[in-house]
């Protein structure tokens, strides 16, 4: 249905478009300005949070062009000998440009070798070269290296952002596409603004429909259906520990993400808290859910005469969420969590 992916068709081409980095975009923008520029930065950050995206916007507001501009994956030319071809390529002047910028592209992956190469290049450096090292993985890269360069931190895209994101590219590219809808993409790309764009493309393609449901979204993604999200609240809610089990299990047999299906069981707890204690946010708290799903939360929270929906609720799930990665059965943890709240161990 794309010819072209849309986080490709939609990469920002400028700072105004960049989307979670206002930190960065800043100190960038303030130093093209003032014309202080330095020879080496680190951008640091999680996969598609806009490292290079960066990188490339920044090379073209000090005046770089194509032909000055190189990008190297330090994953595929990571050995020592790669470095030297850079090193050589280094001391040549820019074809029409004041720079020469290297991005060079999960850094982290370079021999040992590699980095004593790359090294001696950052520690006398030509005037006309600019390099942009980026990683994924900031402990990798060894503290003589770090040093000498510039770091900036890219944050994780937030669900809210990552969500107006996916609300507009749908928008754009016709389609109508539901609040609850858009929430669940956000969550799934957990802080990847790629990923919200990659997960979005894969429903547009398969949608047989230019209006979008949450249903649509969760059977194409394979995401956590909404029923067994509103089972498990509703067993707290009604102090139901067989039937909380029961939907763990379900959950588990449909082999879903667990961590997945526990991230959107908080998302919606704390919603039905806020409800709860904030009933005037209601509106709000309604962009994120469809009709039906709001209704069901309102109707819980009446019903809830034990108070277990509840902050102190919220934490326990919350604690079991941080140790769902040490689990060796994917379910445990949430179901110790339910027996905890329901008998309040």
């Amino acid at each position: 249905m794309h010819d072209l992916a849309l986080y490709r068709k939609y990469r920002p081409k400028s700072f105004k478009e960049v989307l979670g980095q206002d930190h960065i975009v800043k100190v960038l923008e303030s130093s093209v300005e003032t014309n202080k520029v330095s020879h080496a930065y680190l951008f640091v950050g999680s996969r598609g949070t806009g490292k290079t995206t960066v990188a490339r916007i920044f090379a073209a507001d000090i005046g770089v062009s194509v032909n000055d501009l190189y990008e190297i994956d330090a994953a595929s030319n990571r050995g020592i000998e790669d470095i030297k071809e850079l090193r050589d390529g280094v001391r040549v002047s820019p074809f029409d440009s004041k720079y020469k910028v290297y991005i060079i592209d999960e850094v982290h992956m370079l021999s040992k070798d590699a980095w004593g190469a790359l090294l001696k290049t950052l520690e006398e450096p030509p005037k006309h070269v600019i390099f942009i090292l980026a990683t994924t993985e900031f402990h990798k890269v060894p503290e003589t290296i770090i040093s000498r360069c510039q770091v900036f931190t890219f944050k994780k895209a937030s669900d809210t952002v990552c969500k107006k994101m996916v609300l507009d590219v749908a928008k754009k590219e016709g389609f109508d596409l539901d609040a609850g809808s858009a929430e669940l993409l956000a969550i799934l790309a957990n802080g990847s603004f790629r990923d919200a764009l990659g997960e979005l493309q894969k429903v547009l393609n398969f949608s047989k429909s230019k209006k979008i449901k949450r249903e649509d979204v969760e059977k194409i993604t394979g995401a956590p259906k909404t029923t067994l999200v509103n089972d498990f609240i509703s067993a707290i809610a009604e102090k139901n520990l067989e039937k909380g089990i029961g939907v763990v299990r379900k959950a588990a047999e449909a082999n879903l993400d667990m961590k997945l299906y526990f991230k959107l069981i908080i998302q919606k707890f704390r919603i039905a808290i806020v409800l709860r204690y904030a009933p005037k946010l209601q509106n709000e708290m309604a962009e994120d859910l469809s009709e039906t799903d709001l209704e069901f939360l309102q109707g819980l929270v009446k019903k809830d005469k034990d108070g277990l929906l509840r902050s102190g609720a919220l934490a326990v799930l919350l604690e079991a969420y941080q140790n769902m990665d040490n689990a060796f059965i994917a379910e445990l943890p949430l179901e110790l969590a339910l027996v905890k709240i329901i008998s309040k161990e």
